[in-house]
C-alpha cells in the first residue's frame, strides 16, 4: 500500500460485470481491502497513493469457481476407496497447496462443494480467514449428503472392509428423510455454509450410475427446508434428468453438472430460476488422461456418456436462458489450469461477455455476495485480475493472467 494506505490501479480497459461493457481509461482506487472508488483515468493521482499501471492490460474482477474441490490429491481415475490409505491431514496438506494454485489463477472466490474428509475444506476455509495461508475466499458444503453406496460414498471396498470405514469419511450418508434432516443440522452445525446433495450417481464414484436418481423428492426436499433453517442453500448434484428435476422441485438453489437434463429439465431450470454449473471442459481431461494412465474402464466409459451429452445440455441451456454459473470441479484435474472452461463456454454457446459474467456477477449472486465480489464497484472487495490485450477478443487470455489482487493485496504480478 501507498504511504497513506491508497493504491490506484490504473485499468486499460475494465470489464463492467454489472453492465455487461467495456469501460476503457479506468483508475480503481484501494483502500484497506476494498474499492474505494472508481472514475475516469486523468493521469493525476493523490499524493503518497501506490499507483500500479494496468494500463495495457484488460481488468476484471477476480473470478469465481463455483464449483470446486479443494481438498485433496487430484483425481486418480479409479474411483475413491484409496481414500481409506490417506489421513486428514495429508488432505488437509494438499488442499493448502491447491488454495495457492486457485488464487495465483485468478480465482479469488470459491465455492467448494464437498470433500470425502468431512470438515478439511471447513479448517481450510477458516485458515485462509486468519491469514494463515493463502488462497480464495471459501464457501465450504463440509460433506457430501448421500445415500449407503451412493455418489458421495466410498465404494469399492471389500465387504469385510466396507463396514469399518472412518466416520469422518462418511459423515453424509444418510438413507430417509429423518436421517438427511439430521446429517444436514450436522454439518451446519459443524461450520458449513452450504448442503451438498448427491441426487443421482456419478462418473467417478466406481459402481454409480450418472442417469440414476439416489434420492428422492422427498429427500432433497427435507435437505432444501432444513437448511434453510440455518439460512444456508443446497447444491444439487444432479446428471440425469430425472434427478435433476427432483431437485429442482425439491428447491435445490443450483444443479451441478446437469450431463443428462432432457428438454423438460432444461424448461424446469429456466422458469425456475434455479441455477446451472456444469463443468464442460473437464470431460476432455478424464477422456485424456484416461488414456495415457489407464483410468478405470468404468469411468472413462460413463465419461464417454456424459461429455457430449451435457455439452448439448449447456448449448440449449444457454438458448433457454437458464442462469449459467461458472464451475469446473476443479480438484478433478490440476487448480492451475480452472480457466481452461471459459473457452468451452464460448465454444458452446455464450459469448465472451456472458462466459465472463457467469464467473463474476451472476457467480455471486449465486453465493449470495453480490455485495462483496463479482464486480468492480465501491464498496466490494479489491479482488480484481488482469490480462494483456483485450480479453473480448480471446476468452482463453484468462488462462495466464499477468496481475491477481485479492483484497488489496497482490499476490501475482506488480
Amino acid at each position: 500500500m501507498g504511504g497513506n494506505g491508497l493504491t490506484v490501479v490504473r485499468a486499460g480497459r475494465l470489464i463492467d460485470t454489472i453492465a455487461g461493457e467495456v469501460r476503457r481509461a479506468q483508475v480503481i482506487e484501494v483502500r484497506g481491502d476494498r474499492i474505494q472508488a472508481v472514475t475516469s483515468d486523468e493521469g493525476r493521482y493523490p499524493a503518497g497513493a501506490r499507483v500500479i499501471d494496468l494500463s495495457r492490460h484488460t481488468v476484471l474482477p477476480g473470478l469465481i469457481d463455483c464449483h470446486a474441490h479443494l481438498v485433496g490429491e487430484v483425481d486418480s481415475g479409479h474411483g475413491y476407496a484409496h481414500l481409506v490409505q490417506r489421513t486428514g491431514a495429508q488432505e488437509a496438506l494438499a488442499g493448502v497447496r491447491n488454495a495457492r494454485e486457485t488464487l495465483l489463477a485468478g480465482f479469488t472466490t470459491v465455492r467448494d462443494v464437498g470433500t470425502f474428509r468431512a470438515f478439511v475444506d471447513v479448517a481450510l476455509r477458516d485458515a485462509i480467514e486468519a491469514g494463515d495461508v493463502p488462497g480464495p475466499r471459501m464457501l465450504c458444503a463440509g460433506a457430501y449428503v448421500t445415500c449407503s453406496g451412493g455418489g458421495g460414498d466410498i465404494t469399492g471396498l471389500a465387504p469385510d472392509v466396507d463396514a469399518i470405514v472412518p466416520r469422518e469419511l462418511r459423515f453424509g450418508v444418510a438413507n430417509s428423510v429423518d436421517e438427511i434432516r439430521r446429517v444436514v443440522r450436522e454439518i451446519l452445525h459443524r461450520g458449513a455454509d452450504l448442503i451438498k446433495v448427491i441426487a443421482t450417481g456419478a462418473v467417478l464414484t466406481e459402481g454409480t450410475a450418472p442417469g440414476v436418481p439416489e434420492l428422492s423428492e422427498a429427500e432433497i426436499r427435507a435437505a432444501v427446508e432444513e437448511a434453510a433453517l440455518y439460512g444456508a442453500p443446497v447444491a444439487a448434484h444432479a446428471h440425469g434428468a430425472e434427478g435433476i428435476k427432483r431437485a429442482i422441485r425439491a428447491g435445490a438453489r443450483s444443479i451441478e453438472h446437469g450431463s443428462l437434463a432432457d428438454d423438460e429439465a432444461i424448461d424446469l431450470l429456466a422458469e425456475t430460476g434455479t441455477y446451472l454449473v456444469a463443468d464442460i471442459w473437464f470431460g476432455d481431461w478424464i477422456a485424456e488422461q484416461g488414456r495415457l494412465h489407464g483410468w478405470s474402464p468404468e469411468v472413462l466409459r460413463k465419461n464417454e456418456e456424459t461429455t457430449e451429452a451435457q455439452r448439448e445440455a449447456f448449448a440449449k441451456a444457454v438458448k433457454a436462458g437458464v442462469r449459467l454459473a461458472f464451475g469446473t470441479d476443479s480438484g478433478g484435474y490440476p487448480h492451475h489450469m480452472a480457466a481452461r472452461q471459459f473457452a468451452y463456454q464460448v465454444r458452446y454457446g455464450q459469448t465472451p461477455m456472458e462466459a465472463i459474467r457467469s464467473a463474476t456477477s451472476v457467480a455471486a449472486e449465486l453465493l449470495g455476495w453480490e455485495d462483496r465480489v463479482g464486480a468492480v464497484e465501491p464498496g466490494r472487495f479489491a479482488d480484481l485480475v488482469a490480462v494483456e490485450g483485450d480479453v473480448l477478443e480471446d476468452v482463453a487470455r484468462l488462462e495466464e493472467l499477468s496481475f491477481v489482487m485479492k483484497g488489496g493485496e497482490v499476490v501475482k504480478g506488480a
